[in-house]
């Protein structure tokens, strides 16, 4: 009996949903807002499949959708030829108004930043070292890299820096010598504030990798008043500004230094990371709009269409659903939905599979990353997922657009209706 009532009471709480999609009228707004009624999309014209993106800011999923301020500087900057060191540096000054940091440039994404901020810290602004890179010879080239390495740390070694990993603060200070030219870390909070202790007493700089760490847009200042040498943000994920650019803030003579080792310097290790005055436009553009945005009203509407797929995908008997917004990067309302996969026969990477293979196709949050090269793996204890967190299937709201919440529940409750159903009889 309870479990008839609390059924019962699911099917309540989704019953104004499901009238609402009952209506045809809503539903082809619904499809209509992801292309789906239009067949001159400019993807579909060449065999290219649109989806609705439920993972979130990925770049092999093209990262976010640009804010209309960013299309609108990226137009406006296409129209007009300027200097790009001339650019780079008003930007910066700008950059500076907005975080509070010395300075600033735009990149070419996070990556670009990790290279440019490496070149910076070992060569310095000296033309001779900067064409000297990637051969460190005389430089000091080794970089710490606090909580182990990562998939990204190749734009490191691009510029020439060394690793050196260190697991713990205690680490991380005992390996500091006379070639370490940087601190590499993606820790925020108190083991943030301890290892910028450490780098202070040190003299040695701190680049501080946030990529996912906007919204909220507070940490583009906040970086800057606990001290932090040099920290980036990706400017195509969650700052929702061009895909191809990022944000390096922090002191400005490593600023100076990272500009002088990027493009448009023929002969600087980065020149090849390059970002043109459109990209540089749109990503200050994205920085001016978020600091106007009322974030609490984007997390009620983000939390709103979570909470629309949750009440869908319950009236399914045996599944249940959890939101919560991570701790670390890409702070959205998160929905989990979970099932007894065994019981049913049934698993995520099933369900995975006949979002992504329907019409229109559906791209959801799992364990599984498609654009991860396998080698980086190789060797590492932790790459293992037995008797860790288990696959589960989530939805990130904040790359679904209007509209969008309501074609996901009713896809992932059909497809969980019809699972149940096979095991069933």
């Amino acid at each position: 009996m309870i479990s008839d009532r609390r059924a019962f009471l699911k099917w309540i709480g989704a019953a104004p949903l499901l009238s609402y999609m009952a209506s045809q009228d809503a539903w082809h707004k619904a499809m209509a807002a992801v292309g789906k009624n239009h067949k001159d999309n400019i993807y579909a014209r060449i065999g290219v499949r649109p989806f609705i993106n439920a993972r979130g800011t990925w770049t092999y999923l093209s990262g976010s959708l640009e804010l209309p301020e960013v299309r609108a500087a990226k137009q406006q900057a296409a129209q007009h030829f300027v200097d790009i060191v001339e650019l780079q540096r008003a930007v910066g000054k700008r950059l500076a108004e907005l975080s509070g940091a010395e300075s600033g440039m735009v990149t070419s994404g996070a990556a670009g930043a990790m290279a440019a901020a490496t070149a910076a810290c070992m060569a310095g602004a000296d033309p001779v070292k900067i064409w000297q890179l990637p051969d460190t010879t005389g430089l000091k080239h080794e970089v710490i890299m606090l909580g182990g390495r990562s998939a990204f740390d190749s734009a490191i070694r691009l510029a020439g820096g060394k690793l050196v990993l260190a697991g713990s603060q205690e680490e991380m200070e005992a390996r500091i010598n006379a070639n370490t030219a940087m601190i590499y870390t993606a820790s925020t909070g108190e083991r943030l504030e301890r290892a910028l202790a450490v780098a202070k007493r040190a003299n040695v700089p701190l680049l501080l990798d946030q990529a996912a760490g906007i919204p909220p847009i507070e940490n583009l200042s906040l970086y800057a008043k606990m001290g932090c040498d040099l920290y980036t943000f990706s400017g195509g994920k969650g700052l929702c500004g061009p895909q191809c650019s990022g944000l390096l803030l922090g002191r400005k003579d490593l600023i100076e230094a990272a500009l002088a080792n990027s493009c448009p310097w023929e002969g600087a290790v980065c020149r090849a990371m390059k970002v043109g005055k459109e990209e540089i436009m749109g990503c200050l553009a994205a920085v001016e709009a978020w600091k106007k945005k009322d974030l609490a009203a984007l997390d009620r509407e983000w939390n709103a269409r979570v909470k629309h797929i949750a009440k869908l995908v319950e009236t399914v008997s045996g599944v249940t659903t959890d939101i919560q917004i991570p701790t670390g990067g890409n702070r959205y309302p998160t929905l989990t939905v979970s099932w007894d996969e065994q019981a049913w026969g049934f698993t995520v990477e099933d369900c995975d599979q006949k979002l992504r293979e329907g019409d229109p196709r559906i791209e959801v949050l799992t364990s599984n990353n498609p654009s991860l090269v396998h080698a980086v793996r190789e060797g590492d204890p932790k790459s293992s997922n037995k008797g860790g967190r288990p696959n589960q299937l989530r939805i990130v709201s904040m790359t679904l657009q209007p509209g969008e919440d309501l074609i996901v529940g009713k896809r992932l409750r059909e497809i969980l209706s019809a699972a149940r159903k096979a095991k069933v009889t």
